[in-house]
């Protein structure tokens, strides 16, 4: 018997603990586990011991390829998902030109970004007021039926060519998404709190970093999903809260999924590991993001949700800009420059040293948040997310013992920024494994050709247990 690949010396998870195996691969599958493997392989990697997860998934980003390609290109975007563990992406619907609100929109994208991306890749489908004002909603089942994963609602503004929701246009979204049996992700922020605060603090004067954290109340948030629970419980869709940043945000999810709602959440790593008075005062633009940075409090309260299941997963909002044209161009300030910042390459290394490694996370809550639950949450389990014989063989392979430096100048996004710049870290991505191919290594670089990532349509349409603890 010959195989493709043979993975050495892994050590894998077992629930909290771990077992050396080798891994063996065929035709980009997982086909087997052996101790001491004595077979034939085409190529041979030794994981020396080193931690081997699934391959990790970033569900939530904004590559703005085609149209905002000055930011960010499918070519920069999955290479820094690959240099940072991040196996498959799921890209959002609204930063690319058209945005994707129609089959035809989405075909389009995909035909733009086929022969750029190192990792493996989903969608999200989009719905917006305009398309419930114009009677568009028939595009929600189309897209549902082609394989998004989601759809992605805005209660604020995002760009021109995404029009938010107005609350009646929020529920005929949610009724139309119900229908499909997918989740409705929902920017979480009343549109009209902000405003009103934004504007208020605009006309004090400030033009300090955290004032735009204070315009963005975290009462905005709280009432928002407050009003989404209420949307789902009425429809039936399944609710989920993209980049939650509020600690009240945990505690509403959790008590909506101890009354039985299906409702899930994910939150970010800076929002688990900075605040808004320190970063917003040293970083000012450089860590504006919406919903913006909260408190220490919040950040404590965050990894309770995540240890306790009222965070169901971890992804980045990865939303690069050009700095010279959108951060900091002449008469730019904190109030219109533009807010979000690159997170994909960073995610696997920050979740690893400052929960696994630092004691805040067990060893298979960290490979639930990373891999199983947004790969299950989005229709993808066990082809992703998983380790099991039949599965794609995508793995992150993790230096637990590395320390290392976050250097904005050398992260391989297009946007050299970060307010997590500076951060020291133990534990490292040192390869990435995607269906059986090895496309980043540490001290090497990328490895894969532009084109390897597969566009991964939606398999099933699967649920996350609740997982919480009482």
């Amino acid at each position: 018997m010959s195989i493709d690949l043979l993975i050495k010396n892994a050590m894998i998870p077992k629930g909290d603990t771990t077992v050396k195996v080798d891994i063996l691969v065929d035709k980009g599958i997982i086909v087997g586990f052996m101790e001491q493997a004595q077979i034939q392989a085409k190529e041979i990697i030794d994981a020396c011991e080193k931690l081997v997860i699934p391959g990790c998934i970033d569900s939530h980003t904004h590559i703005n390829d085609p149209g905002f390609t000055h930011r960010e290109n499918f070519l920069t975007g999955t290479s820094a998902a690959a240099s940072g563990g991040v196996t498959t992406i799921i890209d959002m619907p609204c930063c690319s030109v058209p945005s994707v609100r129609s089959v035809d929109n989405l075909e389009y994208k995909l035909s733009q970004i086929a022969d750029k991306a190192i990792v493996d890749y989903g969608m999200w489908g989009g719905v917006t007021g305009e398309d419930v004002r114009n009677n568009w909603l028939h595009n929600v089942k189309e897209q549902a039926d082609y394989g998004v994963c989601a759809f992605k609602v805005y209660m604020t503004p995002s760009v021109p060519t995404y029009p938010r929701v107005t609350d009646p246009e929020m529920l005929e979204a949610f009724k139309s998404v119900a229908a499909t049996g997918l989740p409705i992700g929902i920017h979480a922020e009343n549109y009209a709190m902000c405003d009103f605060y934004v504007q208020k603090l605009k006309n004090e004067g400030r033009l300090d970093g955290p004032a735009w954290a204070e315009a963005r109340l975290e009462l905005a948030e709280k009432v928002a999903i407050e009003l989404g629970i209420s949307l789902a419980e009425f429809t039936g869709a399944r609710l989920h809260i993209v980049h939650m940043s509020t600690g009240i945000g945990a505690v509403l999810v959790k008590n909506a999924k101890m009354r039985g709602l299906d409702v899930t959440s994910e939150t970010c790593p800076h929002y688990l590991t900075i605040n808004y008075q320190d970063a917003m005062s040293k970083y000012e633009s450089f860590a504006k993001i919406a919903p913006p940075l909260r408190t220490v409090k919040d950040n404590e309260m965050l990894w309770e949700g995540v240890t306790d299941g009222s965070v169901d997963f971890i992804a980045t909002d990865h939303a690069p800009y050009e700095i010279s044209t959108e951060k900091c161009a002449e008469g730019m300030n904190i109030w219109n420059s533009f807010p979000g910042i690159p997170g994909v390459e960073t995610m696997v290394p920050v979740i690893v040293s400052e929960g696994y490694n630092k004691g805040k996370i067990s060893l298979s809550r960290m490979v639930e948040i990373l891999c199983k639950n947004p790969a299950i949450h989005y229709g993808l389990y066990p082809k992703k997310g998983s380790m099991e014989i039949g599965s794609d063989a995508d793995f992150t392979i993790i230096d637990l013992d590395k320390e290392w430096t976050i250097e904005q100048e050398k992260m391989y996004t297009m946007a050299k920024y970060t307010p997590l710049h500076g951060m020291t870290l133990k534990g490292k991505p040192v390869k990435t494994i995607v269906r059986g191919s090895l496309v980043y290594e540490d001290g090497k670089g990328i490895i894969a050709k532009p084109g390897y990532g597969r566009f991964v349509k939606r398999q099933t349409i699967s649920k996350l247990p609740r997982q919480i603890k009482f």
